[in-house]
């Protein structure tokens, strides 16, 4: 199988907003399946959608896009990831937010590409990662 990626939040907000042309070609290029992003993901884009009073224009954003990109569930093994992941880097004196070391883990578990736009991420050291791999687009 090809290398799948897993969408941040922030990169999907991109995505629906659809104003980023370099983004949205990069992603037509990638076949079904190939993308795809966390239940936690759709959880905060769900959270947003409501903080705002969920208007059509958005609605419509979020469904296109998840006619294009499967949404993984959160499951054990992500858990597991997520507890071994969050202890490591805590070790470390590094702290991310809740939702960002979940879709971290998940990525993990998978063994996806995260892909993101949050410069937090750029604090996971090269060789605690524990095979973080991360794409900015």
């Amino acid at each position: 199988m090809n290398q799948r990626y897993l969408l941040d939040t922030n990169v999907v907000s991109h995505i629906m907003q659809g104003r980023d042309a370099e983004l949205l070609a990069r992603l037509t290029k990638l076949p079904i399946g190939q993308v795809v992003m966390s239940s936690v993901t759709l959880a905060e884009l769900q959270y947003g959608l409501h903080r705002k009073g969920q208007p059509a224009r958005l609605r419509n954003a979020l469904t296109q896009v998840l006619l294009r990109i499967d949404v993984l569930p959160w499951d054990e093994q992500v858990a597991t990831c997520y507890g071994e992941f969050c202890a490591a880097l805590e070790a470390q004196g590094i702290n991310l937010s809740d939702f960002d070391m979940m879709i971290a883990a998940h990525a993990v578990a998978v063994n996806a590409i995260l892909v993101s736009r949050d410069k937090a991420f750029a604090q996971v050291p090269d060789g605690l990662n524990q095979h973080l791999r991360l794409e900015i687009w």
